[in-house]
């Protein structure tokens, strides 16, 4: 890849990404907004879950500062209600991982890319998930917007805040892999060379070569492969290509 050089930060999303989301993320904002007084079946209820699937990706407090602009504690309200539902769906169905995603982050670690996992979720729901999965040792870092790094996606504030934790020499040498077109934009934003929207989760090919994939891969479990196509761990334009098309 011209002028990268070897990929040396790997910034992966969480849910949809390298956690299997299913439905559940959608199914805790429906149960926030229902909270807060917009029921279901509505179409305001409707129009509330069209702009959830259209923010995937973004922090949740914004997206639910959008649906009640102006009222900061109805916002805040609806992100203890999600992360409240959120617990229970992870109560009751447990969280898995994306098939391949844990094989995945251990080829990325053992030839020596630095890792860190990036969301939209909060701190604490971010901690949830870490515990269930029992991930906090497979990788260096794991942020979200709650960690005084700035501005959430589609900003380029979480990577670039791990570009500089993890001392990153260059922002060519970064790569981001994400389901969202909010993680597309912050990665193009942040400079990364490798830009690889994944198609199991949020949004689809289209959506995620729009907002500036460099490359869409079926899972997170192909991201290895295009980083690591050399023996050096500089990405191969061939192998790159034939990856994204």
């Amino acid at each position: 890849m011209s002028g990268a050089g070897r990929i040396t930060v790997a910034c992966l999303d969480l849910a949809g990404t390298t956690l299997a989301d299913g439905d559940a993320v959608e199914a805790a904002f429906a149960e926030a907004v229902a909270a807060l007084g917009v029921a279901p079946g509505t179409a305001a209820h409707d129009r509330a879950m069209a702009r959830v699937r259209d923010g995937r990706g973004r922090p949740k407090i914004d997206i639910f500062r959008e649906l009640f602009p102006g009222d900061e504690a109805r916002a805040q309200a609806a992100h203890l209600a999600f992360e409240r539902a959120y617990d229970l769906i992870v109560d009751r169905r447990g969280l898995v991982p994306v098939p391949g995603a844990e094989t995945a982050l251990e080829r990325l670690a053992d030839a020596g890319v630095h890792v860190c996992l990036i969301t939209g979720f909060g701190r604490r729901t971010l901690g949830r998930v870490l515990d269930a999965l029992g991930w906090w040792d497979r990788v260096e870092l794991a942020l979200c917007p709650e960690d005084g790094v700035g501005r959430g996606r589609p900003w380029p504030d979480l990577i670039l805040s791990a570009a500089l934790r993890l001392r990153v020499d260059d922002v060519r040498h970064i790569a981001v892999c994400g389901d969202t077109e909010n993680d597309m934009l912050s990665g193009r934003r942040a400079g990364a060379s490798v830009v690889a929207g994944v198609l199991t989760g949020a949004h689809d090919r289209d959506r995620l070569l729009r907002a500036g994939a460099t490359h869409v891969l079926p899972s997170v479990a192909d991201f290895p492969d295009l980083l690591l196509a050399s023996s050096d761990g500089t990405p191969d334009d061939d192998t790159l290509s034939a990856v994204h098309r």
